[in-house]
């Protein structure tokens, strides 16, 4: 059977003992058995071991139990022998060569890969620490290193302390490069073949710990520990998750590891927020007062430079505390009284106090001088204060204020302290410190006194409000009599008691005296009408319209009263010179002006009675109304009749306003020549000048250009300028174009001396076209040149006229 089974060998077939290589004469062996690739029920004689050696036609076995290398040939592999490598585990029977007595390998089956060993590893972990460092060098089976190549691990076991081999390949963790002092854990593997012990499976000592990651780099950050007084460093790989959802903050949980003799952070996890707790924080609350700033610490490096002396049950006690312990960032000083709670850090039972909060008793045992304001502007970290006691503004940071959670905003009425400010150069800077908010109305910028006083208002403060410090424009101005004295005080809008009843003009008021704490001044305040001016309602004529604003000619026509456009109940496109309008008369800067005005119907105001008997008289203009000359103090006009009768008789002189010109926008100036009439005005009995209309020469002339609200006139008054005209002053609001001719008077304004053309009129309504106008400008008649005039008609090819058809004129349509 035995010579069967190599006849089924392939190798065998071509096997010829006469030419055999002598190293495989000994091969033939003694009887044995043939057996199936299986192993028999009882195992008798089998043996387990690697292929060491694969030569030609024949190999080595390293058997497993023992220290022994046998010789096989591949005859003895049952299967294709060219699937087998080195180091590949095998089973095999044990048999002796015939001829030379020595054991070889028979019946050999291929083992599955790791199923056999050499060794045999310790069931449990041993612990130890890095005596010698193996170098990276293995042979062909990985694990026969040569022993320069081989490291040293040391660990103690009954008192005794074992040095174990190790090589590269024995560490499982290929980035973990262990070094001399490193704390590994290991197995003790036995060599089944001679006994000898051997490190294996190498891995550094973990252990969890818990932190909060306190610093975050580029790619790497920092982890204070939960359980000793240190940061720990980690790298961004080692985190488990996402890196960019890592915070500042964040409670983890990771394994310490010596790397490079320095203990490191791996296998990081998220844990959830308050997971990790540092120290435990007392429920009560103690009192103390502040024995040392942070500033003032005699070590700027210590992060509990600060010291908190209160009393115990064991008599005064001292603790630390650091720049996270205050309930903000606001100034402590030496002898303030807080409130705190004691924190005790659960790793080296350390106590300090934290949440600490100043108590008002502080501002008294420091005998501070605490100021009030309000918070006047805010920009990026820093505001300024408007302090009642002092003019100048005060300076702040946010970081000094007492309620660090409440939201600064802009007339926060506040008290604080004054110092000098530390990051000042030249060290006169001031600035506000220690800052508590105040509630509503307790900030006041005057003292009232409670006397009351009864005044006329002679001036109306203006409704507008403006940012900043209170302008002169902004405030009112009331006349009494105080220390038997007629004085005047100013008061602002703020100062009505009833804005739905603000005092006018004329009215008389009943306030109280304030005065201002920084500048001492004196102001009215509690300001409330008690009389109201029952003359105060005006009317009068519409003397000058400008683009916002105008002129009111009283109904006396002694003086002018400005108003604005806004003031006018109404649209102001509607107003035209002359309209009769009822207002109300105020003052609320120098000069008075007029509001609440409204549009009379025409005739409502009485008219002056025209003497008759007197007939139409001419003169000239002595003096124009102050709308053409605003130089001038008064506003009437003064006309001089031409026919007096009495050479050394003063010449009498005429009044005259805007209702008195027959045409309303007639620009009357110094020496025209003029014709009117003379009327009563019975309420003061003066006789004044009315329809007066100016005699003058009128000019014709083309519009040259339009532009908008202006134009300029086909006429030089002076050498190289065409006349200038405004649209306002084109009779009965005709519109007019470039080519349109016209008719007006050349005036000269009497502050700058240039001329323009005023009481312009349209003369034609159509105007020629372009192409016959430039036609007829080239066109020339000279009566001196010589005319040719034609004496022989022409005539066709046929002997006929050359115009058959009887020529029809052309009639311009109507």
């Amino acid at each position: 059977m035995s010579a069967v089974k190599k006849l089924n060998s392939p190798q065998w077939k071509n096997f010829q003992p006469s030419t055999q290589d002598p190293a495989i004469v000994s091969f033939q062996r003694a009887t044995a058995p043939v057996i199936n690739s299986h192993i028999n029920s009882n195992g008798v004689g089998r043996e387990t071991g690697f292929i060491e050696k694969l030569l030609h036609s024949y190999g080595f076995i390293q058997c497993c139990e023992r220290d022994s290398r046998l010789f096989f040939h591949f005859s003895e592999y049952g299967d294709d022998i060219n699937l087998v490598k080195i180091g590949d585990p095998v089973e095999f029977q044990m048999t002796y060569d015939r001829r030379t007595g020595k054991p070889v390998a028979s019946h050999i089956v291929l083992l599955n890969s790791g199923s056999q060993s050499y060794e045999v590893l310790s069931e449990e972990k041993f612990t130890g620490s890095i005596a010698q460092e193996a170098k990276p060098t293995k042979n062909k089976n990985g694990y026969a290193l040569s022993e320069d190549s081989l490291g040293r691990v040391t660990y103690q076991h009954n008192g005794e302390v074992f040095f174990l081999p190790y090589g590269s390949d024995d560490v499982i963790d290929k980035t973990f490069k262990p070094i001399a002092q490193d704390q590994v854990q290991f197995y003790i593997a036995t060599d089944k073949r001679n006994g000898n012990l051997h490190a294996r499976q190498i891995e550094p000592v973990s252990c969890k710990v818990q932190g909060v990651v306190c610093s975050l780099k580029d790619s790497f950050g920092f982890i204070e520990r939960a359980d000793v007084v240190k940061e720990i460093f980690f790298h961004y790989s080692e985190y488990k998750g996402d890196i960019n959802k890592l915070n500042l903050g964040d409670d983890v949980d990771f394994d310490v590891q010596n790397r490079n003799t320095k203990e490191v952070a791996v296998n990081i996890q998220s844990v959830p927020i308050g997971t990790v707790i540092f120290e435990d924080i007392s429920v009560n609350k103690i009192q103390g007062s502040v024995q040392r700033t942070l500033k003032n610490s005699r070590r700027q490096s210590d992060p509990l430079g600060g010291r908190i002396s209160y009393e115990s049950a064991k008599g005064p006690v001292e603790i630390p505390f650091g720049d996270k312990d205050q309930g903000g960032d606001y100034t402590l000083l030496p002898g303030d009284v807080v409130e705190c709670n004691i924190a005790t850090d659960r790793r080296d039972k350390l106590q300090r106090a934290t949440n600490i909060k100043l108590m008002e008793e502080s501002f008294t045992a420091n005998k501070e001088n605490r100021e009030t304001g309000v918070i006047t502007n805010l920009k990026d970290g820093y505001g300024f204060i408007q302090c009642t006691e002092r003019e100048a503004r005060m300076f702040f940071h946010f970081s000094e204020l007492l309620d660090p959670k409440k939201e600064v905003k802009t007339n926060e009425e506040v008290e604080f302290t004054v110092t000098q400010d530390p990051s000042a150069s030249n060290g006169n800077k001031l600035m506000a410190i220690r800052i508590k908010y105040l509630s509503k109305g307790s900030v006041s910028f005057l003292v009232i006194h409670p006397e009351k006083y009864i005044g006329t208002v002679d001036k109306e403060p203006n409704a507008h409000k403006s940012p900043g410090k209170i302008k002169e424009a902004e405030t009112g101005i009331i006349v009494f009599d105080f220390d038997e004295k007629i004085q005047k005080i100013s008061y602002t809008i703020k100062d009505v008691l009833e804005m739905k009843n603000a005092p006018r003009y004329g009215d008389k008021v009943e306030f109280n005296l304030g005065e201002v704490k920084s500048t001492k001044t004196r102001t009215g305040v509690n300001v409330r009408v008690v009389l109201r001016n029952l003359n105060n309602k005006c009317q009068g004529f519409i003397a000058t319209l400008k683009d916002n604003y105008g002129f009111i000619e009283n109904s006396d026509h002694e003086k002018e009263v400005f108003f604005h456009f806004s003031s006018y109940e109404g649209d102001p496109n509607d107003l035209d010179l002359g309209d009769e309008v009822e207002y109300t008369l105020c003052r609320k800067s120098a000069k008075h002006s007029a509001e609440n005005i409204f549009k009379l119907p025409k005739g409502t105001i009485p008219t002056e009675e025209i003497l008759r008997d007197k007939g139409q008289q001419q003169g000239k203009v002595l003096r124009p109304m102050r709308i053409v000359n605003p130089d001038q103090e008064e506003y009437c006009g003064l006309v001089q009749p031409f026919n007096v009768e009495v050479e050394d008789t003063e010449p009498e002189v005429y009044p005259y306003g805007i209702t008195s010109l027959a045409d309303k926008r007639d620009f009357l100036q110094k020496g025209d020549s003029v014709k009117f009439n003379l009327a009563l005005n019975k309420s003061n009995n003066q006789t004044r000048a009315v329809n007066i209309s100016a005699i003058r020469k009128f000019i014709r002339s083309k519009v040259d250009s339009v532009k908008g609200q202006f134009g300029f006139l086909n006429y030089e008054k002076e050498d190289g300028k065409k006349l200038f005209f405004h649209m306002t002053e084109v009779h009965d609001g005709v519109e007019i174009q470039t080519g349109d001719e016209v008719e007006f008077v050349v005036v000269q304004n009497q502050r700058n001396g240039k001329y323009s053309a005023c009481s312009l009129r349209k003369i034609t309504d159509r105007r020629r076209p372009e192409r016959l106008v430039s036609r007829l400008k080239s066109v020339t008649e000279d009566l001196s040149s010589v005319r040719i005039v034609v004496i022989r008609q022409p005539k066709g090819p046929d002997g006929t006229k050359g115009f058959t058809q009887t020529r029809v004129p052309w009639t311009p349509p109507a």
